[in-house]
Parts: C-alpha cells; sequence; structure tokens
C-alpha cells in the first residue's frame, strides 16, 4: 500500500510535466501538429522540471545528476536546470540522523564524538555531511539516508515506467540512452549506498596522490566506518568554481588551479586507472594554501588497461592525422554503433582531427562546433553516437576543465593548456600500460589532443541533439 502510494505521488507530480513534453510532438498528446515552443517557454520548463524532480526525492535528484551529464540526450537549457539540483536536496531531521548513527555504531553519538553539529554541511541525494570532532581531530561524519535503499528501489520501478510511456514519443536512440543510464545508475548505485566501498576508493585514491603536495585527499579513520556511516577528516576550502573573489586579488593564479585540475584527472584516467566519476565543482575545493581538494569517492571507475591503451592509440591516430585509425578507435571504444553509418563516422572524425589543431578561442570552437553539428544531424543524429558510460564520465570531465577554464580565462583554449602539462606524465603513462607499449615524443600533443576531442565529440553530439529537438 506505502508502496503505491509513493508511485502515485510521483506520478502526480511527473505526469503534467510529461503531457507538456508530448504537446511538443502533438498538440493534443495523442495526435495534432507539434506545438511551437518559444526558449522562453524551455527555460521556463526546465526549471519547473528541476523543481519537480526536487519535489519527487533523493533517488531522481541523484539519477538526474547522471542524466546532466548526458549533453546527447539532454538539450539545453534542461541540462542546466538539472545540473543545479545538487544543491536543492532538503536536508533529513537531525533526531532521524541521530538514530541512524546509533544503529551504526550501537551507542549514541553523544558517545562516539566529543562534538557533533545537528546542522549539516551538506545535504546530498543519497547521505548528509555533519561535522563532529573525535580523537582531537576535526572530522566530519557521513550518513546514509535512512530507507534510501527501499525508497531508490520503489523509484527506479517508477522511473521506468515513465520512459515507458514517453517511449513512443522519442527517438528510439534517445529511449535506448536513457534507458542505458538507469542501468548504469542501478549497477552503480548499490556501491554508493555502501560506504565501506566509499572509504575503500578514497584510500586507493589517497594513497595513489602522497606526496602530492598540490592535491590533497581527505584521510578515512577507518575505526568509524560502517555500511551506513564513514568518518573523514575535515577539510576547509571553497568550491572551484567560486574562487573569483582569490583570482582578482591574485591570491590565487588561475592557469596554476586549472593546471592541477587537468594533472589530477589525466593522472586518474591514463596512469592511476581509478578515476574519480562525480566531477563536479561541489566536490573539488581549493584550500588555504592553495591545493586543491577532492571529495566525494562514491562513483569511481575502474579503468583497465585495455581501455587506456585504447584511448591513447585513438589520439596517436588522431596525431597522426590517420582518419581511418580514429574511426577504427572509435567503434573499438563503443563510442559508436555498429549501425552507424561509417562513411558519417569518417567524416566527422576527419573534421575532429582539424578542429583539434586549429588555435581559437573557446567561442569560436563552440561556433565551429555548431556547424559541424548542424552539417551532421540529418545523418549522425539518426544513427547516433553512443557514450558509454567510461567515456560519459570522461567527457564530462573534460566539460568541466573546460567549463572552468572559460569562467577564470574567456580565451581559454584546453587543447593548447593541456600539451605542455602531460609531458611530465610521459614515463608515467608507459609504466602504467605495461610492456610492448611504444609512446611518442609527440606523447604532450596527443593527451592535449584527447581533451580536446573529448569536447569536441561531446559538444557536436549534444548539439546535434538540441537542433534535433527544436
Amino acid at each position: 500500500m506505502l508502496v503505491m502510494r509513493h508511485t502515485l505521488l510521483l506520478l502526480r507530480l511527473a505526469l503534467p510535466l510529461v503531457a507538456s513534453f508530448a504537446r511538443d510532438r502533438k498538440r493534443l498528446i495523442l495526435f495534432g501538429a507539434p506545438l511551437v515552443r518559444s526558449p522562453a517557454f524551455h527555460a521556463a520548463r526546465a526549471e519547473r522540471l528541476a523543481a519537480t524532480l526536487a519535489r519527487m526525492g533523493p533517488t531522481f535528484i541523484k539519477l538526474t545528476q547522471l542524466f546532466a551529464g548526458r549533453r546527447d540526450l539532454i538539450p539545453s537549457p534542461y541540462v542546466e536546470s538539472l545540473s543545479t539540483l545538487t544543491d536543492r536536496v532538503p536536508a533529513v531531521p537531525w533526531p532521524t540522523i541521530r538514530e541512524e548513527i546509533t544503529r551504526s555504531y550501537g551507542v549514541p553519538p553523544e558517545q562516539v564524538f566529543e562534538t557533533i553539529d545537528e546542522q549539516p554541511l551538506a545535504a546530498a541525494s543519497l547521505g548528509q555531511v555533519h561535522r563532529a570532532r573525535v580523537d582531537g581531530r576535526d572530522v566530519v561524519v557521513k550518513v546514509l539516508r535512512p530507507g534510501v535503499e527501499r525508497q531508490v528501489a520503489d523509484d527506479l520501478r517508477v522511473a521506468r515506467r515513465l520512459l515507458r510511456s514517453l517511449a513512443s514519443r522519442l527517438h528510439p536512440p534517445h529511449v535506448q540512452g536513457m534507458l542505458g543510464v538507469l542501468d548504469e545508475f542501478e549497477r552503480r548505485v548499490a556501491d554508493e549506498m555502501d560506504f565501506r566501498q566509499e572509504a575503500a576508493f578514497a584510500a586507493r585514491i589517497r594513497h595513489n596522490f602522497r606526496g602530492e603536495r598540490s592535491v590533497r585527499v581527505p584521510e578515512v579513520l577507518d575505526a568509524f566506518t560502517r555500511q551506513r556511516t564513514m568518518v573523514m577528516e575535515f577539510v576547509e576550502g571553497t568550491r572551484i568554481d567560486r574562487l573569483d573573489d582569490a583570482m582578482t586579488t591574485g591570491r590565487l593564479a588561475p592557469d596554476r588551479i586549472l593546471r592541477t585540475v587537468m594533472e589530477l584527472y589525466i593522472r586518474m584516467m591514463l596512469v592511476d586507472g581509478l578515476f574519480h566519476a562525480d566531477p563536479h565543482p561541489g566536490n573539488i575545493l581549493v584550500d588555504a594554501e592553495g591545493r586543491v581538494v577532492l571529495l566525494d569517492f562514491g562513483m569511481v571507475v575502474d579503468v583497465p588497461p585495455a581501455t587506456r591503451r585504447a584511448l591513447v592509440g585513438t589520439v596517436f591516430s588522431a596525431i597522426r592525422k590517420d582518419t581511418a585509425g580514429v574511426v577504427e578507435g572509435f567503434y573499438g571504444l563503443g563510442l559508436v554503433e555498429p549501425g552507424a553509418s561509417r562513411e558519417m563516422i569518417h567524416t566527422l572524425a576527419d573534421q575532429l582531427i582539424t578542429m583539434a589543431s586549429e588555435r581559437t578561442t573557446a567561442q569560436e570552437r563552440i561556433e565551429r562546433v555548431t556547424r559541424l553539428a548542424d552539417e551532421v544531424v540529418g545523418t549522425l543524429y539518426d544513427f547516433p553516437v553512443q557514450l558509454p558510460p567510461d567515456m560519459v564520465y570522461f567527457a564530462r570531465t573534460a566539460a568541466l576543465i573546460e567549463g572552468l577554464g572559460v569562467r577564470y580565462d574567456p580565451r581559454f583554449n584546453p587543447v593548447g593548456f593541456a600539451t605542455p602539462i602531460a609531458l611530465r606524465f610521459r614515463g608515467a603513462i608507459l609504466r602504467s600500460l605495461g610492456e610492448g607499449v611504444t609512446l611518442p615524443d609527440t606523447l604532450p600533443g596527443a593527451l592535449g589532443a584527447l581533451a580536446g576531442h573529448a569536447m569536441n565529440l561531446w559538444e557536436t553530439v549534444s548539439r546535434a541533439a538540441r537542433v534535433a529537438t527544436r
């Protein structure tokens, strides 16, 4: 009965929006001409969509954060509104959190911690964080939302029903892509709801960056790790997208911060093979000493050597301007569906190679990508580039870096910026990929092009989606 009541509540919230989107295609939902929607209408509906999803609860907020990274599925301005949901999660009241902590440790929190704040530092979709003190150290206590496992399972069933109701009104590739997001979420959410797994990931990444002076990964206090609670050292800092004052006064140099972030993710992706897969500004801080602080290790992806070899091999083909090799790499990485037009993918790869080598500003590159999207929408969109989960995470990281770069430098060029940075990783990548792998002297340019190709491909597909949904 409770499940049915919850389902009906979610449907009551969602159906008005479902009907609104259906009328985009058929004025009277089942028949009639499409309605013409103005940019102002889309902006207002995007905000209403975000507000509705926030009311639908933590599962949909978390799920939406994944969709917000899928610019190939979600056009602007909807993706921008969905990206704001990280700041819209209501907190669980302290008495409920207190009971959860008591169940985890067998005693009330007052007997575990010297002090603990009742007001949370942050409330996320699956858990929330409270500042505390234990063993003379300032720490944060992360607590899983009570009952979230059952709610996630119920909400996923509702989400699939809603998607099935929309399936006949969406492009088949969109339906497949959205189902893929649901499947990926279902695979990974179990790990995110077990803080022992998150603690293990955090410890591994901290170990990988030991001795690195420009990066800080908080220490997990293993003695306090449970399935539903974990304790980490408290690190104070400023969100990486809110450093304008420090940049203006000269206390922090934009180039140095951006270089550290790019090095951080290149190393995780191509050297360590352990990738922080939730790259958004709320998970990256800069502390008082100018160190980049990485937070939230619930979503971490192992990148196997085969994938890393394929990534680097594809980019080497691009450096040699070997279009056929790039196309084969796209297929090998699972970026293109087997039934896609190879001729069109060849044309796309050829233009991406040219774009990556051009010296342009961010705005000029966006204009070029927009023209390319317009050219390929009639063919590429019908036979879409698909974005496997690992590639989606990489592309989200590329988008994060470019977004930060343009924020602090309007003429930021990610390819040119990445090229000299990557030089120091040549030997590390060679060692990580194992014997028999040869990396030419063009590696710095290759890694720079990797970022450029990821962003160019990502933006081309996303802008093609926007053109197709006008």
